[in-house]
């Protein structure tokens, strides 16, 4: 009788009745095994993309999540040129040419300021208010409302301005016209994807996720600030 101690010297054995091949799948006894596993290439695209993209986002994640701020920065950009295009269309006035240099504009935003901006804030306020802390949902949330979306949206006038090489009144201007219709029309349409975005999504995807909707929002801030 095998005691336990020989039992990691016993080879294992099998008998060749106990197994059988049907194609790529070995089947022994009753468990069925598959001896090759999908190829990549075989998968869906959008899977690999996925995956691709995951991988980039944990070796390069500011940089990964900059470029995809700029990306949809600028998506949401053309959005909103299409959109006065079809408006001024129906009309009956010209037909607008798409601003490539406007779109560049918000892709040098979403690059350089929404990307790494987004990612420091979404980690420290991890440190700040830990899930720990028993008020962390609405701490986060009036962190983000009352503190992080006025100064953000203020940012975001002020580069816009210097991008369009104009001078200290015309920000004046654009402020006092259209800066305090943005920040409550933020307040109304962000305080629930926020709310959602700081307290349930996995940290590493927050910048997407805000991303996805700020491709709507600078859309809209592109015909405000016109």
């Amino acid at each position: 009788m095998t005691s336990a101690e020989d039992f990691g010297r016993v080879p294992f054995q099998l008998r060749p009745s106990s197994v059988f091949w049907s194609g790529d799948v070995c089947a022994v006894g009753e468990v069925t095994m598959p001896v090759e596993s999908l190829p990549v290439c075989d998968a869906p695209l959008h899977f690999r993309v996925l995956q691709q993209y995951l991988l980039l986002l944990r070796k390069y994640p500011i940089l990964t999540k900059s470029v995809t701020s700029g990306i949809l920065s600028a998506l949401g950009n053309l959005l909103s040129q299409i959109v006065e295009a079809r408006k001024k269309a129906k009309k009956g006035g010209p037909a607008s040419e798409i601003d490539a240099a406007g779109a560049a504009r918000y892709a040098i935003y979403g690059l350089l300021i929404t990307g790494p901006v987004s990612h420091y804030f979404y980690q420290l306020m991890e440190v700040w208010m830990p899930t720990t802390d028993p008020y962390c949902v609405v701490k986060r949330l009036l962190l983000d409302r009352l503190f992080f979306a006025p100064g953000f949206l203020l940012l975001f006038y002020f580069v816009m301005n210097i991008l369009e090489a104009k001078g200290w009144e015309d920000f004046e201007k654009k402020m006092r016209r259209s800066y305090w219709t943005a920040l409550k029309m933020n307040w109304k349409v962000w305080t629930p994807f926020q709310f959602i975005n700081i307290n349930f999504v996995p940290v590493q995807f927050r910048v997407l996720f805000a991303n996805v909707i700020a491709l709507f929002w600078y859309a809209y801030l592109a015909s405000v600030r016109k």
